[in-house]
């Protein structure tokens, strides 16, 4: 398991949201209200309260909602599904699928989250019922291949991947093997949409101020920097800035999170460094700019 996550987002009963979510990671999500529809592989879906298992994104996956609504979950580590007896990664890309098939039965698990229990309560009762499936499945360890590439991913992802493979002493048509298998994509294409994220979650403002010319400069030039982000956002850089996007920047903050804590730019549970901003901000998302975004109005301007 790579993350917990609990979001909760309040709103008149006719108001309807949309917005998106990208994760790179295979994804539980238990939706406990609200009613809701997505996009998945070309399909349009619609849900109300259910648990789902969304495979790994290569872009951004359209979302609808209609009213407030509560969401629950975790990220797999690459592999996972595999791992506990399911498809492979690339399988479920790209799609929403029965978590039946990696050991979680959709009734039991909707009825150990009480709609009006705290979200500690949550968290405690996923993880159990998470131990308790990793006791009768019996997963094999991680591959350590995968574990190196992942954490490569976040800290150096504009390095080729014939690069990443000689540093590491790994033979390339390996690494192309084994990340195919546990990532459903293949190095590149992993590598291209962790530039992405960080470049959407700079824009944003769930970054580490520190790291935003670092970003930038991962991209050759502004055209490069607005093709690669249209293609995988589905919008250019200044409509993704412009436009309201909470979903999508509560799935952002939680990758960046990991991503700290994965390169222990943070320790585990500690605030991330955005988070007085947010906070200044009375909420994360207003429909208007977040703080960050605002501070780099030279880099909107030439990423439009």
């Amino acid at each position: 398991m790579a993350r917990l996550y609990v979001s909760i987002i309040d709103a008149p009963p006719d108001y309807r949201l949309d917005c998106g979510v990208f994760s790179e990671n295979a994804m539980v999500r238990a939706q406990l209200d609200g009613e809701w529809h997505a996009r998945s592989a070309g399909d349009l879906v619609q849900r109300g309260r259910a648990l789902i298992l969304f495979g790994p994104q290569t872009r951004r996956m359209p979302v609808s909602v209609r009213g407030g609504f509560t969401s629950v979950g975790f990220a797999l580590r690459p592999g996972s599904c595999r791992a506990l007896g399911g498809p492979g990664e690339g399988d479920i890309v790209d799609r929403l699928s029965d978590p039946g098939l990696i050991g979680l039965t959709p009734g039991p698990w909707l009825d150990s989250l009480d709609l009006d229990a705290t979200p500690e309560d949550w968290c405690r009762a996923m993880e159990a019922t998470l131990r308790r499936l990793i006791a009768q499945r019996v997963p094999p360890p991680p591959d350590p291949v995968s574990v190196w590439f992942e954490r490569a991913s976040y800290e150096e992802p504009a390095t080729p991947v014939h690069d990443l493979a000689e540093r590491h002493g790994i033979e390339l048509r390996r690494l192309e093997r084994i990340v195919r298998r546990d990532f459903g994509m293949t190095p590149k294409q992993v590598l291209r949409r962790a530039r992405t994220l960080d470049m959407a979650s700079c824009l944003r403002g769930v970054v580490d101020r520190s790291e935003v010319e670092a970003l930038m400069l991962r991209y050759y030039d502004q055209s490069h920097l607005i093709r690669d982000f249209t293609a995988l956002i589905g919008m250019s850089p200044r409509q993704f800035v412009s436009q309201p996007q909470p979903l999508m920047t509560l799935s952002l903050e939680t990758r960046q999170a990991r991503r700290l804590e994965l390169l222990a730019r943070i320790g585990p549970g500690e605030a991330p460094p955005w988070l007085d901003h947010v906070m200044c901000e009375g909420k994360a998302e207003t429909g208007g700019r977040h703080p960050i975004g605002t501070a780099l109005p030279e880099f909107s301007r030439k990423a439009s």
